[in-house]
């Protein structure tokens, strides 16, 4: 059975309302919630960045069974492993075992701004790497040191771990990522419905029990139109690809470089409107791809979550959920 989850977007709203918003899902009856981590939004209109890490905290405390999880951080430059180490202990103890820690190798548009530039991608996933080892050896408990190409250790031990070690995703676009992390993670984050990529990640881990963990956007509104304008207005970046928006450092940059996308085109790549069924659909191209978790996005949720999580919780969970049986 996929897992259905919901994105609590940082770029789009305040921290306020992400708490609120997490509440919501616990209560329309979301498997998980997963949560962005950036230092700008994708674009202006999106108008938010708090800081995810605070913002779980408040998220663990205000449910109580929904999983949490990073969708990603990158402990490469803004964050150094051991202390990202830290951060998710401690929120595995706040939550009580119900965090899973998403990893990446980042996006210029959120490690820019600690002033060292911005490595290329074969470098990135070399730091990346190291950060894992770290990260899983301090969760093993006891003092670490570390010597790398990119990353010191000296004497690091987490004080407070909880029960469970925390299991650690790691985000993978193709052949060379699933090699480099698949025998490390406990779980494979992508978001495009490949089935090559679960294929070789199975592979590369010798194992087929792995989550495979996707995300998807939507725009739910009951007008077709104010959501196709909402999605145009806020997700026009999402035309970029990985390749591409990994790169650009503002969000003046993928104003510019999205200045192309038309409503339309945005329109065709994410379901629009009040429908349940294009949803339905884009969720299991997950599934058929072997995906095992889905987190859907909700663009510009603010504009109505009452309205969007009624949908959800009296229309589109009962239709996704029947289907899985």
């Amino acid at each position: 059975m996929t897992n259905i989850g919901y994105t609590l977007l940082t770029e789009q709203s305040g921290p306020r309302s992400l708490v609120e918003h997490a509440a919501s899902a616990e209560r329309t009856g979301f498997d998980f919630a997963v949560m962005s981590d950036h230092y700008f939004p994708w674009l202006h209109p999106q108008g938010h960045a708090p800081y995810a890490w605070s913002v779980l905290g408040a998220v663990a405390q205000v449910t109580s069974d929904i999983e949490l999880m990073t969708y990603v951080t990158a402990p490469i430059m803004r964050y150094h492993p051991a202390v990202v180490a830290q951060k998710a202990a401690t929120l595995g103890l706040l939550s009580r075992d119900r965090f899973l820690l998403g990893l990446g190798a980042g996006e210029n548009l959120n490690e820019h701004v600690i002033g060292r530039g911005w490595p290329p991608v074969n470098v990135r996933h070399e730091m990346l790497s190291e950060a894992v080892e770290i990260i899983s050896a301090l969760f093993e408990g006891g003092h670490v040191d570390y010597v790398g190409s990119h990353y010191r250790v000296d004497s690091a031990k987490l004080w407070d771990l909880p029960d469970r070690r925390v299991p650690i995703g790691t985000a993978v676009s193709g052949p060379q990522s699933i090699r480099q992390f698949a025998a490390t993670s406990d779980a494979m984050i992508a978001v495009t419905p490949e089935s090559r990529l679960c294929q070789d990640w199975d592979r590369a881990s010798n194992t087929t029990g792995d989550r495979k963990i996707g995300q998807l956007p939507i725009c739910w509104d009951p007008d077709r139109d104010a959501a196709v304008k909402r999605a145009h207005e806020q997700f026009s970046w999402f035309a970029g690809g990985w390749k591409v928006n990994s790169e650009l450092p503002v969000p003046d940059s993928f104003a510019a470089a999205t200045s192309y996308v038309r409503p339309e085109d945005v329109a065709s790549a994410i379901p629009c409107g009040p429908e349940s069924g294009p949803i339905v659909d884009a969720v299991s191209s997950f599934q058929q791809a072997g995906f095992t978790d889905v987190a859907l996005v909700q663009i510009g949720v603010d504009s109505d979550p009452a309205g969007f999580f009624a949908f959800v919780r009296e229309e589109l969970l009962p239709a996704l959920r029947p289907a899985e049986r």
